[in-house]
C-alpha cells in the first residue's frame, strides 16, 4: 500500500527550500551565475557536477543557500556518501561559524532521506535551536525506515517543545500502531488538522493495515476516514481501492474505483494495478466471463491513456488474465507485446504458464537468461513450482543447480518449494535429502514432506515424521496426516488424529479434514460412518466432502448413497462432471445400463462436458500426450502393434480384462478393446518404444494421468513391472502408483 506521507513532506521541504532556488545575498553577478549553474546541475540529478564545480569556487564555500541546495539535491537522489563528503567540508570552511537553521534542517533531512538515522540524529540533538521542520525531518526518517518506537517517541517529545504540523501527523501516524494511531487520530481532531488529505490519507493507511494484518479493526474505520475527507486526492482514492484489495474485498475495490471514475477524479497507472488484482480476485470460477469484461474494459482504458507502457500495468493485466482462465497464448502474446520486460513482467508470465503449461514456463524460464536478466528468489520459487506439474524431476534438478549458483542454497522457501516439486515428480528420495539438508525449517517444511510421503502412499514415514517434528503444526499438517491415513487405509490411527487434534494441537476441525475422514470411512467401507459424519459436520458440506463420499460409493457399488452424493455434487458445482460421471459409472459396473444412459442425457441436456482421460510421458525432452483411443497420435499403427503384443504376453502371466468397468452395454470383444485403449496402456507401450531415449536408462518409466487409475489398468501396469523387469510410476489425480515386481507401492488401495 502506498505511503502517503513521502509526497507530502517533498512538497512541503520543496516549498520551505524555495528560496534556494533564487540569486545569493550580497554577492556579484558572477557569482550568482555560478550558484545558478551548480542550482542547475544539482536539480537535474547531476550532483558530482555540481559539487566539482563547488568545491573549485571559494566564493561559494561560505554560502549557506548553495549548502542547502546541495544537502537538498542528495537527498532528493539518494546520494549519502557525497552528502557526508560534503558536510565534511562544510565543517572544515566554516570551523566557528555558528550553525545556521536552514542548512541544518536540510542536512538532517539529507541523512534521514539516505537512511543514515544516526547521523541525522546526533545533528538533531546538536542543535542549539529547533523549529517544527528540524522535528518533523527527523520525524519523517523515522517513518520512512520503519523505526515506528522512535518514531512515536520524537513526536511526543515534539509536542512539549513545538505544535506539530500535518507532515509531522501524517508520519507518525503511518508509522506507529494501532493504539497509538487511535492516539494521534484523537489529537489531530483535536487540533483541527484531520482536515488534511495527507492526515486523512495516513489514517487510511494506519487502519488499513490493521485490519490487512488481522491484529484489530475490521476496515470499517478506514472507511469512516475516507468517507469524512472534505478533499481527497489521488493517492486518497488508491489508498482505499489498495485497501479493499488487500482485504479481499475485490467487488468493494471496484465499486470505489467506478465511484472515482464517474466523479471525473484523475487515476493513474497505481489505481489500475489494485483494480486488476481485485478483479481477478471477486471473479473467479464461473464469474470469470464478467471478470474478463471488465479486465477488457480496463486494458481499453489502459491504452487510451497511455498506461500501457508503464511495465507494472502491463505485468498486473497479464496476471488478471491469467488467473480469469484466459488462453495462455493470449497472454504471452501481451506480454511480447509490452515494449520493455524487466524481471517482474518475465515472472508474471512464467506465473501465467507455470499450472496450465508447465513445459512452456520453463521454457520461459531459459528465454529469461538469454535476455541477459538473473532470476531473483521469486522468479526461482514460481519455476520450481512449475517443475511440480512435469513427468520427471529432470528440470528441477537442473533449475536446483541454478539456484544453488545464484546463492540461493540456505533458501528456507525455495528448498521447501524444491520437495514439493520433487515429490510431485516421484522421486521421494531427492525430497528427502533435500529435508534432511535444511538447516532451519519451519511449519511448511514439515508440511512439506508429510505431504510428499502422503502422496506416494507412505504413511507410517507421514506419522513418525509428524511425530519428530520440533514446530507447532498447523491446519495443513493435519490435512497431509489425514490424506497419509486415507491412502494407507489406516482407519484407527485417521479417526485418533480427528479426534485429537482440537484438543492437542489447538486445531479445529475444518472442511478439508472432514472431507478426509469421509475419505478414511468411505474408502475402508465404513460408507454409513461416513453418511453420519457429513450429517454431524458444523458447516454445510462443500464439493470435496460430497466427491470423497462419491468415490466411495463407486469403489463398494453403493448405489442409493452415491445418488444423494451425486445430487448434492451438481446441486454444488452444475458445470463440474465428476457427478453425472461417478453414478453413470456406478450404474454400468451393476449393470444398469439404462439409467446410466439416462445420467449421460441428463449431463448432455446440462452442456456438461466430461474430462477426458489423457497421459503425459516424456522423451527425449519433449512431452508426449496421450488420449484415450490414441486416434489423433501420429504413430497409431505403430503404438497399437506393440500394445497388442504386449497384452498377448500379459496374458500368457495372467492378464485378465476386467471388463466389468466396460461403461456400455455391448459385446464382451469390445469392451475389451475399450480397455486395451487407455491412455497410461497407449504411453507405456510408446515408452517401451523409445526406451533407449528414457531417463534413468530405462529402468523407471514415469506417467502422469489426469484423472484416477482404473483397476485394469493398474492389474496391467502391475503385471507389465515385472514382465519387462522395470518399475513403473503412474502419478494420477491422486496419488503415486510405484509398480515393481508385479506390485504396487498403494497395496491395492486406492
Amino acid at each position: 500500500m502506498s505511503r502517503p506521507t513521502t509526497g507530502g513532506w517533498y512538497l512541503f521541504l520543496r516549498s520551505f527550500s524555495s528560496s534556494i532556488h533564487s540569486q545569493l545575498p550580497n554577492s556579484t553577478p558572477e557569482a550568482n551565475d555560478l550558484f545558478n549553474k551548480v542550482r542547475v546541475l544539482s536539480t537535474g540529478g547531476n550532483i558530482k557536477e555540481a559539487l566539482s564545480l563547488f568545491y573549485s569556487t571559494p566564493q561559494l564555500n561560505q554560502s549557506q543557500q548553495t549548502y542547502a541546495t546541495l544537502f537538498h539535491a542528495c537527498a532528493r537522489h539518494g546520494n549519502l556518501k557525497q552528502g557526508q563528503y560534503l558536510h565534511q567540508h562544510m565543517i572544515s570552511e566554516n570551523p566557528k561559524k555558528p550553525q545556521d537553521l536552514f542548512v541544518t534542517n536540510h542536512l538532517i533531512n539529507m541523512f534521514a532521506k539516505c537512511g543514515d538515522l544516526d547521523s541525522a540524529r546526533q545533528v538533531f540533538d546538536e542543535m542549539d535551536r529547533r523549529n517544527v521542520v528540524s522535528w518533523t525531518a527527523l520525524i519523517s526518517g523515522y517513518a520512512q525506515q520503519g523505526r515506528s518506537y522512535e518514531c512515536f517517541s520524537l513526536f511526543t517529545d515534539m509536542l512539549v517543545n513545538c505544535s506539530p504540523n500535518e507532515f509531522a501527523f501524517a508520519s507518525v501516524i503511518t508509522s506507529c500502531d494501532y493504539v497509538c494511531g487511535k492516539q494521534v487520530h484523537a489529537l489531530a481532531l483535536k487540533t483541527g488538522l484531520l482536515a488534511s488529505v495527507y492526515v486523512g490519507n495516513a489514517l487510511i493507511t494506519r487502519y488499513s493495515k490493521s485490519c490487512e494484518d488481522n491484529f484489530v479493526g475490521d476496515g470499517s474505520e478506514a472507511c469512516r476516514v475516507f468517507e469524512s475527507m472534505e478533499f481527497r486526492n489521488l493517492v486518497s482514492w488508491n489508498s482505499m481501492i489498495a485497501a479493499f484489495q488487500h482485504w479481499k474485498l475485490g467487488g468493494r475495490a471496484i465499486g470505489i474505483f467506478c465511484q472515482m471514475h464517474g466523479g471525473g477524479v484523475e487515476f493513474d497507472g497505481a489505481t489500475l494495478v489494485s483494480v486488476l488484482s481485485s478483479l481477478s480476485e471477486s471473479y473467479g470460477g464461473d464469474n470469470a466471463d464478467m471478470g474478463l469484461k471488465g479486465c477488457f474494459q480496463l486494458h481499453c482504458v489502459s491504452i487510451k491513456r497511455g498506461f500501457m507502457l508503464k511495465i507494472e500495468l502491463a505485468t498486473a493485466l497479464v496476471k488478471a488474465y491469467s488467473d480469469l482462465g484466459w488462453q495462455v497464448s493470449d497472454c504471452y502474446r501481451l506480454f511480447m507485446e509490452t515494449s520493455s520486460r524487466d524481471l517482474v513482467s518475465w515472472t508474471g508470465i512464467i506465473t501465467a504458464f507455470a499450472d496450465r503449461e508447465p513445459e512452456s514456463a520453463v521454457f520461459l524460464f531459459r528465454q529469461l537468461y538469454r535476455e541477459g536478466l538473473v532470476p531473483d528468489w521469486c522468479t526461482f520459487s514460481i519455476v520450481l513450482k512449475a517443475c511440480a506439474g512435469l513427468v520427471t524431476e529432470r528440470h528441477a534438478l537442473a533449475i536446483y543447480s541454478q539456484v544453488v549458483k545464484a546463492g540461493f542454497e540456505d533458501d528456507r522457501v525455495l528448498a521447501n518449494t524444491l520437495i514439493h516439486a520433487y515429490a510431485r515428480c516421484g522421486s521421494i528420495s531427492f525430497s528427502k535429502q533435500v529435508f534432511d539438508k535444511m538447516r532451519s525449517r519451519d511449519v511448511v517444511s514439515w508440511n512439506s514432506m508429510i505431504k510428499a510421503y502422503a502422496l506416494h502412499g507412505q504413511a507410517k514415514e507421514a506419522l513418525h515424521l509428524f511425530s519428530e517434528m520440533n514446530v507447532r503444526p498447523d491446519s495443513t499438517t493435519m490435512v497431509a496426516l489425514l490424506s497419509a491415513c486415507s491412502h494407507a487405509g489406516l482407519v484407527k490411527e485417521g479417526i485418533h488424529i480427528f479426534d485429537s487434534m482440537s484438543m492437542n494441537h489447538g486445531v479445529s476441525p475444518q472442511l478439508d479434514h472432514y472431507a478426509c475422514m469421509v475419505d478414511i470411512l468411505g474408502r475402508a467401507g465404513l460408507l454409513l460412518e461416513a453418511e453420519e459424519l457429513i450429517s454431524r459436520m458444523p458447516m454445510k458440506p462443500d464439493s470435496v466432502v460430497w466427491s470423497a463420499l462419491l468415490n466411495s460409493c463407486r469403489k463398494h457399488g453403493e448405489t442409493q448413497l452415491a445418488k444423494l452424493a451425486a445430487d448434492k455434487l451438481k446441486e454444488l458445482e452444475p458445470g463440474n462432471s465428476l457427478g453425472y460421471v461417478q453414478i453413470s459409472n456406478i450404474y454400468c459396473s451393476g449393470g444398469s445400463y439404462n439409467e446410466a444412459g439416462l445420467i449421460r442425457k441428463e449431463m448432455n441436456g446440462s452442456r456438461v462436458r466430461k474430462e477426458p482421460g489423457l497421459s503425459w510421458i516424456e522423451i527425449e525432452n519433449r512431452v508426449h500426450e496421450f488420449a484415450s483411443g490414441g486416434r489423433r497420435h501420429p504413430q497409431r499403427e505403430a503404438i497399437f502393434a506393440k500394445l497388442y503384443s504386449l497384452i498377448g504376453q500379459l496374458k500368457g502371466v495372467g492378464y485378465v480384462p476386467e471388463t466389468s468397468l466396460a461403461l456400455q452395454d455391448i459385446e464382451e470383444e469390445h469392451k475389451q478393446e475399450q480397455l486395451y485403449h487407455h491412455s497410461e496402456k497407449l504411453a507405456l507401450v510408446f515408452a517401451l518404444m523409445n526406451e533407449g531415449s528414457l531417463c534413468c536408462g530405462g529402468a523407471v518409466i514415469r506417467i502422469m494421468k489426469n484423472i484416477r487409475i482404473c483397476v485394469d489398468c493398474h492389474n496391467f501396469m502391475k503385471l507389465a513391472s515385472d514382465l519387462l523387469h522395470k518399475e513403473i510410476v503412474v502419478r494420477d489425480s491422486n496419488r503415486f502408483h510405484h509398480f515393481k515386481n508385479r506390485m504396487c507401492s498403494c497395496n491395492d488401495y486406492w
